[in-house]
């Protein structure tokens, strides 16, 4: 890596795009002439490195209708950045041999803060140029009840947005009081595409707004939620790229390598994919041009995304964490763990996959043990492993029902639900503290700390394990993991498991 002493660096501004260096990959069009044309809600490391990149590529391309507007929440930090830097970051791509490609989006056109500039916010989703949202907002913002699959009103935001429905503050708030406007003048619906990372988001997101329209209809008189439910399209979409933080001496390593001075740099892996529901109200960007798959269904590639890659980050990032590992590669490093992972997958996981289409299952999986081994990335384990709650219901325990209920193979999916709970009680094997992060976390540490060894104080927690937690043979068997990390250790009984797992199939 180069020495950040005597490497010149050169601030990330458009009047300086000229000045970086020659293998630096810089807009080549005319971003004032960039349409507005879609409206991204919740701008972070993920959106800037993979749907803001695909939109960067179609202008680069000549197509000028695509213009992005990133909108923020809450946090003010993004667009201070933003600002300072017309509106431009650097993608640095990593490669498992060293290699490292670097790339300046300019697609960004505006940004706005909804804290502080709620109207201006209103003003652009209203703005009959606008064409398509999309959203990066995490699973729990929709709130769907995952067993019921209705959407939960009984929240702060939610209520203060039906009392003030003109001055929203959360994402369906606005998206219901823009869309109000719209249908007021005359103008079409916009498309909503979600980009979270989570089975169904397309009805997921019309689940959430058309609710929330309808207890706003039932205060305002409005027959809104009608008009959007039969109007507004909400496709499904599969997004894949592993984008760790970036952290100060992230920062400080992209302007030694790439001679580019940017506050806030997005790194990621060359290995990138979206698949979008092809379902558009108010026509789409060309996006099949720049390497996106238009499909009629997503759900077998969102499917195969969240129960192989999402799982394996789960079943790694517990176990990794507790064997004293801190970042995947460093795990997947381990041929211990190794084994464990390629088991895992290979044997209990990808057999109860639905087909496919266009995707080799056993190239994917090789794709996804060099992808998770890239040492470039140095994805934190404490990232994975945030949102415990949330995640293992839906990447984990899906296998596991299914493994149940056919009578195949489902050990390592039972020691991987060990190993959240063992990390749950929020201390390591040294009594060192563990940060649990995510809904609920409170009341399942404490849950995991009365039981220890004993799974039936978490098993209880419904919204969590739904109907796993009245299976008596999957109450053994967790508490069997259990015991076995406590007495042993992840590295030890991974070893354990794998060896029984051979002698089985022998």
């Amino acid at each position: 890596m180069a020495d950040t002493t005597t490497v010149r660096t050169t601030p990330l501004r458009e009047d300086a795009l000229h000045e970086l260096p020659p293998d630096v990959s810089v807009p080549d069009y005319d971003r004032s002439a960039l349409v507005p044309s879609v409206v991204h809600i919740g701008v972070g490391g993920f959106h800037r490195a993979h749907q803001a990149v695909y939109l960067d590529e179609l202008a680069r391309r000549g197509h000028r209708d695509w213009g992005l507007v990133g909108v923020g929440l809450h946090s003010p930090q993004m667009g201070e950045v933003l600002a300072e830097q017309d509106r431009l970051w650097t993608v640095v791509e990593r490669d498992g041999d060293g290699s490292e490609r670097a790339r300046v989006v300019g697609v960004m056109t505006r940004y706005l803060l909804a804290a502080r500039e709620p109207e201006a916010v209103l003003d652009v989703l209203a703005d009959e140029r606008t064409r398509l949202v999309t959203l990066t907002i995490t699973g729990t913002s929709y709130r769907i009840d995952p067993h019921t699959g209705e959407f939960d009103a009984d929240d702060d935001g939610v209520r203060a947005d039906l009392e003030h429905p003109q001055q929203p503050a959360t994402v369906f708030g606005y998206l219901a009081e823009a869309l109000a406007r719209r249908r007021a003048a005359g103008t079409g619906p916009f498309t909503v595409l979600s980009c979270d990372n989570m089975q169904h988001n397309g009805s997921a997101a019309r689940t959430a707004l058309v609710s929330f329209a309808r207890l706003r209809d039932e205060r305002t008189g409005e027959d809104l939620a009608g008009w959007i439910g039969q109007r507004v399209s909400f496709p499904s979409s599969m997004v894949d790229r592993i984008t760790p933080g970036t952290t100060p001496e992230v920062r400080d390593a992209v302007a030694a390598s790439t001679g580019v001075d940017d506050r806030w740099p997005v790194i990621t892996e060359p290995f990138s994919q979206w698949v979008v529901e092809d379902d558009f109200c108010d026509g789409r960007p060309p996006l099949e041009e720049v390497g996106v798959q238009l499909t009629d269904d997503v759900t077998p590639y969102e499917t195969m995304k969240t129960r192989v890659l999402n799982a394996s980050h789960c079943a790694l990032g517990y176990l990794g964490y507790l064997a004293g590992y801190r970042t995947i590669d460093e795990v997947v490093a381990d041929d211990v763990f190794r084994a464990y992972l390629e088991h895992l997958v290979g044997e209990e996981v990808v057999p109860l996959l639905p087909p496919v289409p266009g995707v080799d299952l056993e190239e994917y999986q090789r794709t996804l043990v060099r992808r998770l081994s890239n040492p470039a990335m140095g994805d934190q384990l404490l990232r994975l492993c945030r949102r415990g709650s949330t995640k293992m219901p839906n990447y984990v325990f899906p296998s596991l029902r299914a493994a149940l209920a056919q009578g195949r193979p489902h050990q390592l999916l039972v020691l991987a639900t060990a190993g959240w709970m063992r990390f749950v009680r929020g201390y390591d094997y040294a009594g060192e503290q563990i940060p649990v992060e995510g809904p609920l976390a409170d009341e399942l540490v404490e849950l995991a700390r009365r039981g220890e060894v004993d799974p039936a104080a978490l098993l209880s927690e419904r919204s969590v394990f739904g109907e796993l937690s009245q299976d008596e043979h999957f109450a053994a068997s967790v508490e069997v993991a259990l015991r076995a990390l406590e007495e042993q250790g992840p590295r030890e009984v991974i070893e354990l498991y794998l060896a029984l797992d051979e002698k089985g199939a022998a």
